[in-house]
């Protein structure tokens, strides 16, 4: 089985493996070219410096002089002893020109042929060489004693090559010295790095965090629901597929500030709120959004993570569902009231009055019959004319007269397939909801609603289905004109469900479909609110606007 080396795991095992690889090729390379270039370097500085040793001693008048004694060692031992102290040689040898050693490190090879070549300094030459002798191996320098023009001996002085090796394996071991310390810096420094790269990352490793990219990556774009993720300065740092649908962008966002992505200004103010936001209604193009946002901190604020659910189906289908429940009250209370009546009859009938009975139920039923087939007739299609009989009955408990205008007009079948009725409920159920509201405060109590086709005033332009609401209440302050629509504002108290979502919700299913909707004051005061939506040529030919009868609310 062949042996395989162990791989470190972690990151940080990795970084510092590398490091000591990389510290022993330098340091190998380096302590190999150290060696070789300060060993020659080292070998030239002893030849250099043997030579002057060698030339000081041949220059010397007292060498002369001893050379020409009959005992010259006597004189030069001690001589040759002295400078190899001072001078830092390892041998001087004094000889005769045939190389007969005057004097020697060891004593007893005095008198004995001097090792080493002395030709070129026998003919008057300076030289230097390698040469093993009885020393070992030495760098040496040999130079003649000239007396006049004369050799009368020779003068060599050397360096061992084993001190030339110590003094440049001393180097490199100093270098291995500091090497050693830069890597055991180096596994300190990994060690704290690591730690910290750890607390940041959880505890986590370079795989884990490579799975956790993918799992992450992979949520991101399987998330249905929009997740925007803010920066500390208010960036966007990250966004999913679902978001930029939800939020109408396109293109690359990240990095653009909140505040330049052209979003409504109470959905930026959120976005911007340093506080949490939990489930915030709010409008952004075509949608109404269920916002949450909640700070990233870890000591400090490092950003904003937001959700997003898109809810406009939902709005919808609550709006309807409130349509419904307010009809059903209504239709409960006229149920209370038709038991008071029957009550009458009964108790008529009971004290002979049979006559009276009579003309008394009957009235009641002609007059809830006649307010349906009004309706009916002036609203062909049958969605807004349940929507207004609804409404009228419940205009009717709260006080408030709703009056179906005499323009009303449009027949079953005329709206187009773009128009879904859903979206007419939203838009005319809200602004009705919102002109009683408004009735109750005035006198009369009075809301008038007009719903009929109409021709564009651009030649090949489709007609426009208009609806216009119109009440008796206080109006809207001109100053609040625009802000009327806007998701939050209202004049209203504060009810226990919020205020401020219908009128928005109304405008924002007009401009859904390329409409208007405006807000004018009303004839005798109040506020009139007028929806103007273009129908499709397949809708048919708009018929003219005919006059209808005006159908009263009250008495349902």
């Amino acid at each position: 089985m062949p042996f395989r080396v162990p791989r470190p795991r972690s990151l940080a095992g990795q970084l510092f493996a590398m490091q000591a690889v990389l510290i022993a090729v330098v340091v190998a390379g380096y302590s190999l070219f150290t060696y070789v270039g300060d060993r020659q370097q080292a070998e030239a500085a002893a030849g250099r410096q043997a030579r002057s040793v060698a030339l000081t001693i041949a220059d010397s008048p007292s060498v002369t002089e001893a050379i020409g004694t009959p005992d010259p060692t006597a004189r030069l031992q001690p001589y040759a002893v002295r400078v190899m102290r001072d001078a830092r040689v390892d041998f001087v040898t004094i000889m005769n020109p045939d190389g007969i050693r005057w004097t020697h490190p060891d004593p007893l090879q005095i008198g004995h042929s001097f090792q080493g070549h002395i030709e070129r300094a026998q003919h008057g030459e300076t030289f230097t060489e390698t040469y093993t002798g009885t020393l070992g191996p030495s760098v040496r320098a040999v130079t003649p004693v000239l007396d006049g023009e004369r050799v009368v001996g020779l003068v060599s002085a050397g360096i061992r090559v084993e001190e030339i090796s110590k003094q440049v394996q001393e180097q490199v071991a100093a270098l291995l010295l500091v090497a050693g310390g830069a890597l055991l810096l180096g596994a300190v420094g990994t060690y704290v790095i690591n730690a910290r790269l750890r607390r940041h990352t959880h505890g986590m490793n370079a795989d884990e965090l490579s799975r956790m990219h993918d799992y992450h990556q992979a949520a991101l774009h399987a998330v249905r629901e929009g997740l925007l993720m803010l920066d500390g300065r208010y960036r966007v740092a990250l966004i999913n597929d679902g978001g930029r649908e939800l939020l109408g962008l396109d293109g690359d966002v990240v990095g653009t500030p909140v505040a330049s992505l052209g979003l409504p200004a109470p959905l930026t103010g959120a976005l911007l709120a340093s506080e949490p936001r939990m489930d915030e209604v709010h409008l952004a193009a075509d949608r109404v959004l269920v916002v949450n946002t909640s700070p990233v901190s870890g000591g400090e604020r490092r950003g904003t993570v937001v959700t997003l659910r898109d809810v406009t189906e939902l709005r919808s289908l609550m709006g309807e569902l409130d349509s419904e429940r307010g009809f059903t009250q209504a239709l409960r209370s006229q149920a209370h009231e038709a038991a008071n009546r029957l009550h009458t009859v009964v108790s008529l009938i009971e004290l002979g009055r049979a006559q009276e009975a009579v003309e008394f139920a009957t009235a009641e039923l002609e007059l809830a019959q006649a307010l349906t087939d009004q309706v009916v007739a002036a609203v062909g299609e049958p969605v807004l004319a349940a929507l207004l009989l609804g409404k009228t009955a419940q205009a009717n408990e709260r006080g408030v007269e709703l009056v179906v205008s005499r323009e009303n007009r449009l027949d079953d079948g005329l709206l187009p397939p773009s128009l879904p009725a859903r979206d007419l409920v939203t838009i005319l159920g809200n602004l009705i909801d919102n002109a009683v509201d408004a009735a109750q405060r005035g006198t009369p109590s009075r809301v008038t609603v007009a719903a009929y086709t109409a021709h564009a005033d651009t030649v090949g332009a489709a007609p426009e289905l208009v609806l216009r609401v119109s009440d008796t209440g206080e109006g809207v302050d001109p100053a609040h004109a625009d802000r009327v629509f806007e998701r939050g504002f209202s004049t209203k108290p504060a009810g226990p469900g919020g205020r401020g979502l219908g009128l928005a919700l109304a405008r924002q299913a007009v401009r859904r479909h390329g409409g208007t909707l405006t807000v004018t004051r009303a004839e005798g005061g109040g506020a009139r609110f007028e929806a103007r939506l273009p129908l499709a040529a397949s809708g048919g030919e708009a018929p003219p606007a005919a006059a209808g009868r005006a159908v009263t609310g009250g008495g349902a």
